[in-house]
């Protein structure tokens, strides 16, 4: 079977036009930043027919007392096909680890009018900068910043229905979208811990729905090398049929989030603050209460509030005139699953954490770049030892 898709790959690639790099993907102005779907979307605009892409990573980690671990850790085929001047579907196939295989994004998009556009499939939802913005020339450091992980749980995607659009004459970018939401209990795992709602992510297999979410942002880019975030989402979790209709069965979830993005010259910096509001969420740890196999009390341990926040900035050691670019950054982030806990919930310490990334990107050419850091963790726990981590890596988008 893998021979069979590899060879059609090889087939349609003939045809196909490939992506190219003509701008930098670390961009001095992030005003003009695009992401993977929207570059397959302005590649069309001057012809009908195939685009194909791609972007990939590989990473090597090594943290305090441990072996140092080796990963292919994702390679993301992109496809965009126009079918007229109207008519385009976009879609990502990514292999992570090697050997698991995802579809992350596959949505048709239809103009209407010249700043309004209706979406329908697989989308990421608008939550902050990395989670629409996670190919890894577009972001620095080996990883994605951690609460990109615990708290927006990147990258973060489901089915739904919406619009998209800019309005120029206001600087204005828009979003607009209805989603299926996060799964209350999926394949024995529950919401809550150090990673927030990841486990609830449905990513579009098979995904059950009874609850409509809403999600939204806009981005205003009307001051010179300045980009400006809103984002909101709003629902419930999605329940079992069996059990819908019980106290506890799923929780309503409102979610906010700010970002920034400035460049002047060689400086760039970055920043976001994401807080997210979950209701019913002590009726949600009696309801989803069990006892295991050795007779222990097993009780997820969902938070009433999410919150994480992160500053990056950062520096271009080489000249302007240089093709080649070499930032120096420095990241600090601060975020907590137990931002604050509903009766009977004890706040775990160790979910209240912060970080130091400390590290270099190095881009050999546009959409190519080395990476290195280092980073400190910790947490509220009382006498814990620091983390620390040495990252190396390195990145292509095309």
């Amino acid at each position: 079977m893998k021979k069979v898709f590899f060879g059609l790959l090889a087939g349609v690639s003939l045809f196909a036009t490939a992506q190219t790099a003509p701008t930098d993907s670390i961009p001095t102005n992030p005003q003009t930043q695009q992401n993977a779907a929207q570059r397959l979307l302005s590649s069309n605009l001057s012809q009908q027919g195939l685009t194909v892409g791609g972007y990939a990573e590989a990473h090597l980690n090594r943290a305090t007392g441990e072996n140092a671990k080796l990963d292919v850790h994702r390679l993301v085929m992109l496809f965009g096909y126009k079918f007229n001047e109207r008519t385009q579907f976009v879609t990502e196939i990514e292999f992570e680890h090697v050997k698991e295989v995802y579809v992350e994004q596959a949505f048709l998009q239809y103009t209407i009018a010249d700043n309004v556009n209706l979406r329908a499939g697989l989308m990421l939802v608008p939550m902050g900068i990395v989670n629409e913005y996670h190919e890894p020339t577009t972001f620095n450091g080996v990883e994605r910043p951690s609460m990109d992980k615990s708290i927006v749980p990147s990258t973060w995607r489901e089915l739904g229905l919406g619009v998209s659009g800019k309005w120029d004459a206001a600087s204005l970018r828009y979003q607009a979208y209805m989603f299926n939401g996060f799964k209350s209990e999926n394949d024995g795992k529950f919401l809550g811990g150090k990673d927030g709602f990841r486990s609830g992510r449905q990513k579009g297999a098979e995904s059950m729905m009874n609850n409509i979410n809403v999600s939204g942002k806009v981005d205003y880019y009307g001051l010179p090398g300045l980009r400006l975030g809103l984002s909101g989402y709003f629902g419930r979790t999605q329940s079992e049929n069996d059990v819908e209709d019980l106290e506890g069965a799923d929780v309503g979830i409102a979610m906010v989030g700010l970002d920034a993005r400035y460049a002047y010259q060689r400086f760039t910096a970055r920043g976001q603050f994401i807080h997210a509001s979950i209701s019913d969420a002590k009726e949600y740890n009696d309801f989803y209460e069990y006892t295991n196999g050795d007779g222990e009390i097993v009780r997820p341990d969902l938070g009433s509030a999410l919150q994480g926040w992160y500053l990056e900035a950062a520096y271009n050691l080489l000249p302007q005139d240089k093709k080649q670019q070499l930032h120096a950054f420095a990241r600090y982030e601060d975020y907590n699953t137990h931002a604050s806990v509903a009766e009977g919930t004890v706040k775990n310490l160790a979910y209240d954490r912060d970080e130091w990334t400390f590290g270099l990107t190095y881009k050999v050419a546009p959409g190519a770049a080395f990476k290195a850091d280092y980073q400190l963790k910790n947490d509220a726990v009382s006498g814990s030892q620091t983390i620390k981590q040495l990252n190396l890596g390195f990145g292509v988008w095309f």
